[in-house]
């Protein structure tokens, strides 16, 4: 079995914020399959999705950002799934908006999401794709920038690398993550790809 983790807030007051394109990008792929979410043995949402290449388990931890990796390490133990079988989905402010990012393992960057997976897990050997939310004003509160919702003229890019993140899960669960590397870790300019720095 292969746990994709897509990181967020619970709650109203956090949907469709900056923190919650992980969730998103899960909410695309069960919209696709038709999948649902519904309770989990730990404090998370879970849609699992049967595939004919394998079983997958969708999940959105309801922990909140900075202790997702709670519920993550909780799921992992419950149905014996490898960290090599997991992919997190997360926001990056590091990125530019709708940049997409993959990559096998490595330290969390500031993430406090990805520092707690990080513990619960017992290892920063996790495959993780990150999504470009920008940083913004350098003078704003990075909690407070996270938190809000996208302006009106980034919402186009956000909801296409949404959809494009999607693509990227898919293909991480059939045909593995340098192949997702190969295809996404590329910086998209008027439709043309240029390739990562």
């Amino acid at each position: 079995m292969k746990l994709v983790a897509g990181l967020g807030n619970p709650g109203d007051r956090y949907r469709g914020t900056r923190h919650n394109v992980g969730f998103g990008v899960l909410d695309a792929i069960a919209a696709r399959h038709g999948l649902r979410f519904e309770t989990a043995p730990a404090e998370a949402l879970q849609a699992r999705w049967r595939r004919p290449d394998a079983d997958v388990l969708l999940v959105k931890p309801l922990t909140f950002m900075n202790l997702s990796g709670q519920a993550v390490g909780e799921l992992l133990r419950y149905f014996r799934i490898d960290p090599a079988e997991v992919l997190i989905v997360t926001d990056d402010v590091n990125l530019p908006i709708g940049r997409l990012r993959a990559r096998p393992g490595g330290t969390e960057g500031g993430h406090n999401g990805l520092k707690s997976i990080a513990q619960h897990l017992g290892t920063i050997d996790y495959a993780r794709l990150r999504i470009g939310v920008g940083r913004g004003d350098e003078r704003r509160d990075l909690a407070d920038h996270v938190t809000a919702r996208f302006e009106p003229d980034e919402q186009g890019a956000i909801d296409e690398s949404i959809a494009r993140a999607a693509d990227a899960v898919e293909m991480w669960i059939g045909e593995g993550l340098l192949n997702v590397m190969n295809a996404f870790n590329r910086e998209v300019k008027d439709g043309n790809e240029a390739k990562d720095e």
